[in-house]
């Protein structure tokens, strides 16, 4: 009996990690149908010391107030809405919207939903808020809320203006003005959230809490629900160390990024040529980071899905340089130093991308959050570094040909995963030209 070839043998290999991968993404990137759909996923908190307490100036998405209070099915195949909602089908989904009816006739029924889903601890005593005011808007005439300015300006508005359009819940947000006095002054204290939605996407929700002390500002950055308290004292130690883990994990959870940063180290074959590449990408993500988030890049509807679209591409070329070069073979240090400083260019645009998400050009103390960040990314990056280098050294000891086996062991499931990728990213940007 004939045995195949090497080559025969790699081809049905690559063939099988494409089909595999391929499947797999196809089955993870269907449309999620949801009643509720987060679509402004941000949560803005601003608090205001006193001198007899706290006031908070909140911001969030009206999904966390009352998906999870649909009630049973009505007679016209409609569930009963949830408070302060109604709704239709569209399509055949039922789809919600704001009922603006209720809400001008008890808008601080509504506030109350936001304070007994926060709890501010000082002390060991949970606070009591009591409801100042209550304004909602349709995402896109949201006021801005980026300062403490800007968020006692949002309350200035008529609660909910005739000439505002019929709005979908997912496309709505809710401001609430607190009070808490009953504790007097605190200087420190944790905050919490009960709100617990159910919705997709609620384990990435943007929260960003400004605390306002006499004379200094420190800004604390968490996501997800808040289920768990955050500590928020005046230290800006405690307040830059929520930026760096928030660094650390949008380059952990980012898989383009994990997969491109995998592929550089796995075409490094000594620790020279792993520190240049590496170098070359930091100062290139590093530079556009700051550009792209101060809007120094262009701002056309094509702009973010070219650059995805490129951060795919550098993936496959980081894995076919990767499985092309051997240890006596590989381009000068300076030439890859330059490659990468370029291709970092591209994946730093996309961090800034995600970081708009968390910030505003005019947040109190941006320069301290935009370094911590980076900083955070430059760690999640070692990590990565640090848990596939050494097994790619150990790994290269098996022989030319083993090492070739291993090496398109990595890259073939990468290049896969990007091919993907290209395609549905080069969709998006013909959608948008």
């Amino acid at each position: 009996m004939k045995v195949a070839g090497f080559g025969v043998w790699r081809r049905r290999f690559l063939t099988t990690i494409f089909t595999a991968c391929l499947s797999a993404l196809l089955l993870l990137s269907g449309p999620a149908i949801a009643h509720f759909l987060l679509n402004l996923n941000t949560r803005i908190i601003h608090v205001e010391h006193i001198s007899n307490g706290l006031r908070v100036y909140l911001r969030l998405p009206m999904p966390y107030l009352v998906a999870n209070l649909v009630g049973p099915d009505q007679a016209n195949g409609l569930p009963d809405p949830a408070p302060y909602t109604t709704n239709a089908r569209e399509d055949g989904n039922v789809v919600y919207y704001l009922d603006v009816k209720a809400l001008r006739a008890d808008p601080n029924g509504l506030g109350d939903m936001v304070a007994k889903g926060h709890q501010f601890v000082s002390k060991g005593e949970t606070l009591q808020a009591v409801v100042e005011t209550v304004r909602v808007y349709p995402g896109t005439r949201q006021p801005p809320f980026a300062t403490l300015d800007e968020a006692r300006a949002s309350f200035l508005g008529v609660l909910y203006p005739q000439d505002f359009p019929v709005t979908y819940v997912g496309d709505t947000v809710v401001d609430v003005v607190l009070l808490y006095t009953d504790q007097g002054p605190a200087t420190s204290y944790q905050l919490s959230s009960s709100l617990n939605p159910g919705l997709p996407g609620q384990e990435k929700t943007a929260n960003l809490i400004l605390d306002y002390y006499p004379g200094s500002v420190e800004v604390f950055r968490a996501r997800g629900l808040l289920e768990n308290p955050i500590a928020i004292s005046r230290s800006p130690w405690a307040a830059a160390v929520t930026f760096i883990k928030e660094g650390m994990l949008h380059i952990l959870d980012g898989l383009d990024h994990v997969l491109f940063v995998i592929c550089l180290a796995l075409g490094a074959a000594s620790f020279k040529s792993l520190f240049a590449r590496i170098t070359g990408f930091t100062i290139g993500h590093s530079v556009t980071l700051s550009l792209g988030f101060f809007g120094l890049v262009p701002s056309g509807a094509w702009f973010i899905p070219t650059i995805e679209l490129g951060i795919a591409l550098s993936i496959i070329f980081a894995a076919l340089m990767a499985v092309r070069q051997t240890k006596g073979h590989q381009p000068p240090e300076r030439t890859m130093f330059a490659v990468t400083a370029g291709i970092g260019t591209l994946h730093g645009l996309g961090f800034s991308f995600v970081l708009h998400k968390i910030l505003q050009v005019d947040s109190p103390n941006i320069w301290q959050s935009l370094l911590s960040f980076n900083v955070g990314v430059e760690i999640g990056q070692a990590l990565i570094i640090i848990a596939c280098w050494p097994l790619f050294r150990l790994l290269s000891r098996l022989g030319n040909r083993g090492w070739l086996v291993a090496r398109w062991s990595v890259a073939a499931p990468c290049i896969a995963v990007a091919a993907f990728w290209t395609v549905q990213r080069a969709m998006l940007v013909m959608q948008s030209i």
